[in-house]
């Protein structure tokens, strides 16, 4: 007896049912290898609503950006010199000059029946294509080739990314974009028949009047036709032999009309000249298409009141079709926008200048000052957690990290041996460690290898399970947070490290993203900072500009010879030609910059015989306080060399005088009336006399040995 075809569409369903089941139990227990969801152009909104729906029922989200580069010159390289704000405006440089690829996004699901996390791990190529052509300028950024060798190192897809890259436009943009239209769009017809375009335009060649007067008159034809109502077919105007521009005729909104292809924008404009010149019942229209683009059309109406209705219903159309122009370019922004209105954790690894990157593609200039900054991205992203905040504010954590590298990698195989593949740790089976499966287009591992190391994705991935493991050795229980996931950014035993961000892990400079207050490590933990004294930024001097081949104990020497040999605390290059000097006491700024300035304005004897003469040589030497540094280090241009940074600003002194708290106090107790304007230098004289006037007083006419100099000096330093 034959099975009835109910019976074995029931079996074949049982049977593949079977089949699922036991891949996907071997996928788990062999430490699957199926891929990254990789998303570009081709599946960006299938993926988005997939997306969608893993975000809302997520716990926290992990993120990881590849960029195109980090630092536009050598000097811009974080230093232990550079205080927060300099910090902030370094970061901001880097996130306005290089582009982010790729973009990593994980949502962490905790499923409380299986007590495990499920992980979503999604991989966005990302590239500013230039969408809109009226908005700005193309899109301009810097590819730093230590960045370029690295992703290529690790098979990056830069045809995909280049070929399929999902676009974007950034909130500020899209605002821009939209005030354009509505721009375009205030007047009545304007902006339909293009008449602005044409007022101005004349007939300069025998050319243009030749073409005129054809169009004048094969438009006569065709209207002429019209008014005698001959069939379309007789009045199809077709091309010419030697040339591709073609007229055809067709009905536009119950309308005869003839599609205009082939010519030149200047010809187009002829064109809409003889329209409005010679004939009132033909218009010209534009009408745009989001699959064709823009359609060109003269149009036959029969009266006024039918060509304003028309008018309007192209107006409308054309504005619709832009509209959704302005909305498919906004692009990637798109997930930006739902982890924002989401209002989940975001969990990053060393991630300020990722979150700076954020702010400047997906909202909009990155503000002047970190206070700024952290005010407003607090807006979008209300909770968000620094997997290093972690590490350096735990004693446990800090302990366990000190037996490891400190690359997100060697985190990963530390706090997740049981995920990381290839992990020798012998306690994989520990009830400590939390489990995480990994769900790609329904395809689940409990134990995941996609071979896409370095990939945004994948980091996204390891930055997720490492905050986890965290979060359980810190005793975060999980099920408290199942019926309000968004609960989590709010548990007791991660309030000190959630919105808290490294301005500069160097320094241990963190900011406290719901006020804006500088908090300090509960913890210190790096050493490289211990390397040097305690940094006073009100005592350090920048010289840039001197003989490359000083270095910093020659430099040392000369000012101590001057100063004394406690005078210089410390000596630290930004590049070959320009450093910081820190001295033992702020007044020894002013007078180093007093000095200075005083020996380039004296005579050349004694300015040759002086200490200060190897640095001074060649007569390009500057020097200024900190606060020349950090405006240096504002400005948008980025030279190689500090000291050509500084000219390319337009620095064009030699030695930025600041005045010194002797001074400020004197100025205080001047009655309202004294004179005002004497001049700075002056002023400083008035405070240290002794260095000046024996510097003055010296005899020019005579040669002086550097002997003599150099004790003369000592013997300033020590009245002084």
């Amino acid at each position: 007896m034959n099975p009835t075809p109910r019976k074995l569409a029931l079996s074949l369903s049982r049977a593949l049912s079977r089949a699922l089941t036991t891949a996907t139990a071997a996928a788990s227990q062999s430490g699957s290898a199926f891929p990254l969801k990789t998303v570009t152009t081709k599946n960006f909104e299938a993926s988005l609503s997939e997306l969608r729906d893993h975000v809302r029922t997520s716990d926290f989200v992990a993120i990881d950006l590849e960029m195109t580069g980090v630092t536009s010159a050598p000097w811009r390289e974080s230093f232990e010199f550079d205080r927060s704000d300099v910090r902030y405006l370094k970061v901001r440089d880097s996130a306005h000059k290089f582009a982010v690829i790729q973009f990593g996004v994980c949502p962490f699901r905790w499923d409380s029946s299986n007590h495990y996390f499920v992980a979503y791990p999604y991989n966005f190529y990302v590239f500013p294509h230039q969408e809109l052509e009226d908005l700005a300028p193309c899109y301009e950024f810097l590819c730093q080739t230590t960045s370029m060798d690295f992703l290529a190192k690790y098979q990056f897809d830069f045809n995909a990314c280049i070929r399929e890259g999902i676009s974007y436009l950034s909130r500020a943009q899209e605002r821009e974009a939209v005030r354009r239209l509505n721009s375009r769009y205030e007047s009545e017809h304007s902006n339909i028949c293009k008449l602005k375009d044409v007022k101005g335009i004349q007939l300069i060649s025998m050319a243009d009047i030749l073409f005129s007067e054809r169009m004048k008159n094969k438009f006569s034809k065709w209207r002429d036709g019209l008014l005698q109502e001959q069939s379309r077919e007789e009045q199809i105007i077709g091309t010419s032999k030697d040339s591709k521009q073609l007229f055809e005729v067709i009905f536009f909104k119950m309308h005869p009309a003839i599609r205009l292809s082939g010519f030149t924008s200047r010809q187009l404009k002829l064109i809409q000249l003889v329209i409005r010149k010679h004939f009132q019942d033909l218009s010209y229209v534009c009408v745009n298409s989001e699959d064709s683009g823009s359609q060109h059309m003269v149009v036959y109406t029969d009266s006024r009141d039918e060509l304003n209705l028309l008018l309007k219903e192209v107006k409308d159309g054309n504005r619709k079709a832009e509209e959704k122009k302005i909305q498919n370019a906004v692009g990637f922004r798109h997930v930006i926008d739902l982890l924002s209105a989401e209002k989940k954790l975001i969990v990053g690894h060393n991630c300020f200048l990722d979150i700076a990157h954020v702010y400047n593609k997906f909202i909009g200039p990155l503000p002047g000052t970190p206070e700024e900054f952290v005010t407003s991205i607090n807006k979008y992203f209300p909770h968000i957690v620094d997997t290093k905040i972690l590490f350096n504010n735990n004693h446990v954590l800090q302990e366990k990290m000190k037996r490891s590298r400190k690359s997100l990698a060697s985190a990963f195989s530390l706090f997740c041996p049981q995920i990381a593949v290839g992990s020798n740790s012998s306690d994989l089976d520990s009830p400590l460690h939390v489990k995480v499966n990994v769900e790609v287009n329904d395809l689940r591992s409990s134990s995941w290898n996609p071979g896409a190391k370095h990939e945004a994705g994948y980091d996204a991935f390891m930055t997720g399970c490492i905050f986890a493991q965290i979060c359980s050795d810190l005793g975060v229980d999980y099920k408290h947070h199942e019926s309000s996931p968004q609960q989590l950014a709010l548990n007791e035993k991660l309030q000190k490290y959630v919105n808290h961000l490294y301005l500069s892990w160097i320094h241990g400079d963190i900011i406290d993203l719901n006020t804006g207050d500088k908090v300090a490590e509960s913890t210190p933990s790096n050493n490289l900072k211990r390397q040097y004294p305690k940094i006073l930024f009100e005592n350090i001097v920048i010289i840039w500009g001197f003989p490359s081949q000083l270095k910093a104990n020659d430099l040392r020497v000369c000012i101590s010879k001057v100063f004394g040999p406690a005078s210089v605390v410390s000596v630290y290059h930004l590049d070959a030609t320009a450093v910081f000097v820190q001295f033992s006491k702020t007044e020894l700024v002013y007078d180093f910059l007093l000095l200075k300035d005083t020996l380039e304005r004296s005579d050349g004897t004694i300015l040759v015989l002086h200490p200060l003469a190897k640095i001074l040589e060649g007569g390009n030497t500057c020097a200024a306080d900190y606060d020349t540094y950090k405006e240096i280090c504002g400005s948008p241009i980025s030279e190689a060399l500090f000291a050509e940074q500084a000219k390319a600003v337009g620095i064009k002194w030699k030695t930025k005088l600041v005045e010194s708290q002797v001074t400020l106090q004197a100025e205080d107790h001047e009655s309202p009336g004294a004179e005002g304007s004497v001049n700075s230098v002056m002023k400083l004289v008035k405070t240290k006399p002794n260095i000046i006037e024996q510097l003055r007083n010296a005899p020019s006419h005579r040669k002086v040995s550097s002997f003599e100099t150099e004790d003369s000096c000592c013997a300033v330093e020590m009245n002084a």
